[in-house]
């Protein structure tokens, strides 16, 4: 991020504006909704400016801009239609040190200007770093959709509620819950519809609901934030994920996936990493415990589904033995992700009636599987946390009478961009994931390919025999040589 956001205050400051031509004039309507004390230097200025100043508080100096006309500004904007000139204003500013903006030259500005959507006093900024303003616009499109004309109401209203709130609810987490319940129930709607009687009722009744709380009720919410990819979470993630007080996460949650909670959310990374340091399940299990216990709103965020090997039972037992309400919201699995990433389909009509999920780990050691039943004809499964265990699914099964040429695909960080799709074949199953070096997180599947479903291979997946790597970017085909060990 190269510019950083921020709400300037112009409560009785002053702003310059070089220019007389529509340039100016916009800024001139824009900054009009302000406070501020608006000057404008021009020789020559339209009629729309001259009209405009009969109609709002303006300075207008009809002649050269000097130096001195800066003194004073918070902030200047050139908007001359003259380059050299809008250059000599850029440059006194910097001297200055007065932010400046010239209108559409973004390499001389110390600030942009954003799109703005106005609910006064919400104010919506949306910004492209100069990029792409039409993407801006969009977007201000869409936002002045969803966010009502009147909505400005709702936080004045606020505004006027805040000491009186403040003063009969000492406890934060029962003060922040009555704001939520004021902002997102009877009480907004009825100030959108500008019934204040029914506004002063509401907030009557929230309040008396608000001092009569003695603790605040905590809860815990196991959510499942899929594969990786941000946008392939639910939006039942995404509203728990913006109520949320704590968020207990580990490394298989993309952290862009935590923009979505509320800044002050308190963060707790739990690690668990495959190797190393790790925060053992019992701890986790008090920590959400001992959350929610304060009153919090407790998040416990796991890649893929909670409820595929992602030990939520443990955590459920945890809570629920000290009393403690949670809920599930569940995610995309990783299988399904990364299957559809790569377009291989789990499951064919007349050949694969029969897909299973199996775990690569377990605590106990070497896990122990039904070898027989996976290695018939005729069956497909998906391998988790097998990078490390590849070697003992490749022994146990061709021992249980699997075909050694049965297809295998490995797709590590799926549906991310630094996804890795490699396809091989059981007997090679470990050799493949040493010589190429994969590392996980990844899911194996075993059983599936794509020339059974009548599919063409995708190109950028690496096939390796044992002997060669062979590759296919951008329908060319390459070939380097592989390990022979």
């Amino acid at each position: 991020m190269r510019y950083f956001p921020i709400f300037l205050d112009l409560e009785a400051r002053d702003v310059l504006i070089v220019g007389g031509g529509e340039k100016a004039l916009q800024k001139l309507r824009l900054l009009a909704k302000t406070t501020a004390r608006i000057k404008l230097v021009a020789p020559k200025v339209s009629e729309d400016i001259v009209a405009f100043g009969h109609e709002h508080e303006l300075v207008l100096l009809q002649r050269d801009f000097a130096e001195g006309d800066l003194g004073g500004s918070a902030i200047v904007f050139a908007a001359s239609n003259d380059p050299g000139l809008d250059a000599r204003v850029a440059a006194a500013a910097r001297a200055q040190g007065v932010p400046v903006n010239v209108v559409d030259g973004p390499v001389e500005s110390s600030f942009i200007m954003p799109a703005i959507v106005d609910r006064d006093p919400i104010v919506v900024a949306i910004g492209t770093e100069g990029t792409a303003p039409i993407l801006a616009r969009e977007l201000k499109s869409k936002i002045e959709s969803w966010l009502p004309a009147q909505f400005g109401r709702v936080a004045r209203g606020a505004g006027l509620l805040r000491q009186r709130i403040q003063a009969a609810i000492a406890d934060p987490v029962t003060r922040r819950r009555t704001w939520e319940a004021l902002l997102g129930g009877p009480w907004r709607d009825a100030v959108l519809a500008g019934d204040d009687v029914r506004a002063d009722r509401a907030a009557d009744q929230q309040l008396d609901a608000g001092r009569s709380v003695t603790h605040p009720a905590g809860s815990v919410t196991l959510i499942g934030c899929g594969p990786g990819e941000p946008d392939l979470i639910t939006l039942k993630a995404q509203q728990h994920l913006q109520a949320a007080d704590v968020l207990v996460f580990d490394r298989l949650v993309n952290p862009t996936i935590l923009e979505y909670a509320r800044r002050d959310a308190v963060r707790i990374d739990v690690g668990k990493e495959p190797e190393g340091d790790a925060t053992l399940q019992d701890e986790i299990n008090r920590i959400l415990v001992r959350e929610a216990l304060k009153g919090q709103r407790v998040a416990r965020l796991k890649g893929g589904d909670a409820f595929v090997f992602g030990r939520a039972a443990e955590e459920m037992a945890a809570v629920r033995a000290a009393g403690i309400p949670v809920a599930v919201v569940p995610g995309i699995t990783a299988a399904h992700a990364c299957a559809a990433s790569v377009g291989l389909p789990m499951t064919l009509r007349t050949k694969i009636r029969q897909f299973s999920v199996v775990t690569g780990a377990s605590a106990d050691g070497p896990v122990h599987l039904d070898w027989a039943a996976l290695a018939q004809p005729g069956q497909a499964f998906a391998v988790y946390m097998g990078v490390r265990t590849a070697e003992h699914f490749r022994g146990n099964l061709l021992a249980a009478g699997a075909a050694p040429q049965t297809p295998v695909v490995i797709v590590e960080n799926g549906t991310l961009p630094n996804e890795r799709v490699v396809a091989s074949e059981l007997t090679l199953l470990a050799r493949a994931i040493a010589d190429l070096g994969v590392k996980g997180p990844a899911v194996i599947f075993v059983g599936l390919d794509w020339t059974s479903a009548g599919l063409t291979r995708p190109e950028r997946v690496e096939v390796y025999d044992g002997r060669s790597l062979r590759v296919k970017p951008l329908g060319v085909e390459a070939s380097v040589a592989g390990h022979s060990g």
